[in-house]
């Protein structure tokens, strides 16, 4: 008798676990029930955090560390790194200046600034890479990219010549871009913003009205946001603003692609392919993904929706398991053949660990069982 095979493809569980941690959860769980199924693990990332992480596993490179500035001005320690033999350099945003670099209480998405993702992309260009991925998710930020940009060389400036402060909120002020001084290398390199969201900059999907209140703004807060957006994008005279994933990480694909010539692509694709997610579909009697919160944000892009059309399409059922389930419109249902809502979720990485594995392992008893 031919053993099932299992692939155990989890994203992160934002705030609790890593891609890498769940995967570790779930495995455990389901070997705990079901020795005898053949296990294929692959931790998935979508742009998000773990995306560096996943293109190293997929395709071999050196990891980098670099002290650079966060969200909010403070110092962090982040990584980016080299693969394909040093031709194509990654720097995940979320790593620089991400959502969890900040305690919830000291989130301000007025404020918050893309400067030190710049940092890194300036650190990748100097390496003599050919190709520069940026990682566009999980971002504390509504700044459209304009922090990063700053320490590639461009100034944002007001009416009467002045940068811009840091921050989404003061990009109602901007009245001209200077570019002279951008990095020489910006235009010599493939730039590619690896989108985690498809969603556009503006709008109820756009990177304030559907992000910004996760970020710390309240309802005056996102209304400043929106319009502060909406006026850059006026600014710049660019017809990108609607293009899908131009509202990822707080409109960073609008101004990566206003400015700099990016060419955005789907996070999710970009690992897929790293991590040969196709093939191992295929070989699968069934997929087991995951993440910390299923609502409408998983179909724009997010890699758990990504897979599940994979499966789809190849006829291979989905199972998802959510530390929460948030059931409003747009919730697409119809992705998955079962969903397992996790209790406890808000626990701390231990605890969450051991609620994943539990239930991973309920939930292989019970379809063993009824084999």
């Amino acid at each position: 008798m031919i053993s099932p095979r299992w692939l155990v493809a989890p994203q992160e569980f934002k705030g609790t676990l890593s891609a890498a941690e769940a995967a570790e959860a779930m495995a455990r769980g389901l070997r705990e029930s079901s020795p005898e199924v053949v296990l294929d693990v692959a931790p998935l990332a979508d742009g998000g955090p773990g995306t560096v992480e996943a293109l190293l596993t997929g395709l071999r490179g050196e990891r980098r560390q670099q002290v650079v500035r966060g969200p909010l001005g403070a110092p962090v320690e982040a990584h980016w790194a080299l693969v394909e033999d040093g031709r194509t350099a990654v720097v995940e945003m979320a790593a620089a200046s991400g959502l969890s670099l900040l305690a919830p209480e000291a989130r301000d998405a007025l404020k918050a600034s893309t400067y030190g993702t710049g940092e890194l992309m300036h650190a990748a260009l100097e390496s003599g890479c050919e190709r520069l991925i940026v990682c566009l998710g999980g971002s504390a930020t509504t700044d459209a990219g304009t922090g990063a940009l700053s320490a590639l060389g461009f100034r944002f400036l007001d009416a009467r010549g002045q940068p811009l402060a840091p921050g989404g909120a003061a990009l109602a002020q901007l009245a001209r871009v200077d570019a002279s001084g951008r990095h020489p290398r910006l235009g010599a390199v493939e730039l590619l913003g690896a989108t985690d969201v498809t969603s556009p900059l503006l709008g109820p999907d756009g990177a304030a009205r559907l992000f910004g209140p996760q970020k710390g703004a309240d309802a005056a807060g996102v209304k400043a946001l929106e319009a502060a957006l909406a006026h850059a994008a006026t600014v710049l005279g660019e017809t990108s603003a609607g293009w899908p994933g131009a509202g990822a990480a707080g409109g960073f694909g609008f101004g990566l692609q206003a400015l700099a010539g990016a060419r955005l692509v789907p996070g999710y694709e970009l690992v897929s392919r790293a991590l040969g997610l196709e093939r191992r579909v295929l070989m699968a009697d069934v997929v087991l993904t995951g993440e910390g919160r299923f609502d409408r944000q998983t179909a724009l892009g997010k890699g758990p929706g990504g897979i599940a059309r994979m499966a789809r399409e190849q006829g291979t059922p989905v199972v998802l398991f959510a530390g929460q389930v948030q059931r409003d419109e747009g919730l697409a249902l119809d992705l998955f053949h079962e969903v397992v809502e996790l209790s406890a979720h808000a626990q701390p990485g231990e605890a969450a660990s051991k609620v994943l594995c539990e239930a991973a392992a309920r939930w292989a008893a019970q379809r063993l069982k009824g084999r």
